[in-house]
């Protein structure tokens, strides 16, 4: 099945997993603080779900994001 969200999204949902803020997020993927709470409003949305958390459980369980592929926080 496609996924529901898009590419972009995805990026999101991947720096979500990786315990990122959204002003994290908005500088690694280039755009506005404003434009990340956008997209995470629209994951949350569109895989309903209630949470940053539970968006970055989604990521993790469904393969959209690893564990293995985070930077170490040095």
């Amino acid at each position: 099945a496609a996924s529901p969200v898009s590419e972009r999204e995805v990026q999101v949902l991947e720096l979500i997993a990786r315990g990122r803020s959204n002003k994290e997020i908005a500088a690694a993927i280039f755009v506005a603080e404003w434009t990340v709470r956008t997209h995470v409003s629209n994951i949350l949305g569109k895989l309903q779900l209630a949470s940053r958390t539970q968006a970055a459980l989604y990521a993790l369980r469904s393969g959209l994001a690893s564990l293995d592929d985070v930077p170490s926080q040095e």
